[in-house]
């Protein structure tokens, strides 16, 4: 047998085995969704307690430095955000439950309001071919299906309160302790990399500059974004201001398309109201973005990313075509990581110095 031979079957061998373990993993998927499952619930609290602690260690370290010893800069941020987000949501969260009831009970009312809307829609394109107006139906149906199937779920989820009181209890404990021995925790995480250590930490600081104080300030006006709409939406006498409001903050964080995704269900809700309260609307949505736009994001965001727009909005298009919302909101954070990496690279050098020539 000649060495090609040897190579060919060596390779042959390994994509056999290959496919029977591939074959394998999908017999026993449903098992492996099931511990998977078990352990991302257990894992959640301590995730979003390390992503909190990861956003009030820079507070916690400056007051530190400053004059106040660590367990007093803890305690001061305890008592100043999370009492602030407890009142807030001691004194929100049953108006945004109600609201959210109500908005389902009035789902069919908004679903016989666009069938008449999309009647008119019929008769003024009479003239399309029927395939048309039948995927216009199926387009419909399976829009009230999907919608009503998600405003469920997240009723549901809103009304688990003694998961919800779990979670709120357990959270504030491991934060504690994660902003308390963040040091130790940093020096162990590190102590158990084999080699080049010192590349680790310099990689880490590289991205906690790139993507921290973007993570930070984009939450920070993704709050603001919230607060002012659900003002100025309760002001013009909109219906579910805070369920909308709330909606429009969430969806800032994605950038560009993040306003217009937020905008939509308020927009939607208006048709079914008047034409004025559409304007009204369309006018809330404009004056907070100029507000976002010039005021909140220059000063609290800034330009933390150094990453050119064109290739935000590819990474969106692609975090979008790939996992859907969730993809979109992750494909910053993930295009700011790969940059990190591929600094260092020749490629990245001449594409900086050809565009600074230019």
């Amino acid at each position: 047998m000649t060495e090609k031979q040897k190579k060919l079957l060596y390779w042959l061998v390994i994509g056999l085995l290959a496919s029977i373990l591939f074959y394998l993993l999908l017999q026993t998927l449903p098992f492996y969704q099931v511990i998977f499952s078990f352990i991302f619930t257990i894992l959640t609290p301590l995730l979003i307690s390390a992503f909190i602690a990861y956003l009030l260690f820079p507070l916690v370290e400056g007051l530190n430095h400053h004059f106040l010893p660590r367990w007093a800069a803890i305690l001061s941020l305890y008592i100043i955000i999370f009492g602030g987000i407890a009142f807030g949501i001691y004194k929100a969260y049953p108006v945004f439950v109600r609201q959210l009831k109500e908005l389902i009970e009035n789902i069919p009312h908004l679903m016989d309001t666009y069938q008449a809307w999309t009647y008119n829609l019929y008769v003024q394109t009479s003239h399309f071919p029927e395939e048309i107006h039948d995927k216009m139906d199926q387009a419909f149906l399976s829009l009230e299906e999907s919608l009503l199937e998600l405003l469920t779920s997240v009723v549901y989820s809103l009304t688990r309160i003694s998961d919800i009181f779990v979670i709120a209890a357990v959270i504030p404990i491991l934060v504690f302790y994660l902003l308390k021995d963040f040091p130790k925790i940093k020096a162990a995480l590190i102590s158990v990399v084999p080699t080049k250590k010192g590349r680790v930490q310099k990689f880490l600081k590289d991205i906690d500059q790139s993507l921290g104080g973007y993570l930070r300030g984009q939450l920070l006006v993704c709050l603001f974004v919230a607060i002012i709409s659900s003002i100025l939406l309760w002001l013009i006498h909109m219906k579910y201001p805070l369920l909308l409001g709330t909606f429009m903050g969430l969806t800032n964080i994605i950038p560009y398309f993040g306003p217009i995704l937020g905008a939509v269900p308020a927009v939607i809700i208006a048709f079914t109201i008047s034409a004025n309260k559409v304007l009204y609307v369309i006018i809330v949505v404009l004056v907070v973005q100029l507000i976002e736009g010039n005021l909140l994001s220059p000063f609290i965001v800034g330009k933390t990313l150094h990453v050119h727009p064109v290739l935000i909005i590819f990474a969106l298009l692609i975090g979008a075509e790939a996992f859907g919302i969730i993809g979109m909101i992750l494909a910053v954070p993930v295009l700011t990581i790969i940059k990190v990496i591929l600094e260092p690279t020749k490629i990245i050098q001449k594409v900086k110095q050809a565009w600074a020539h230019k």
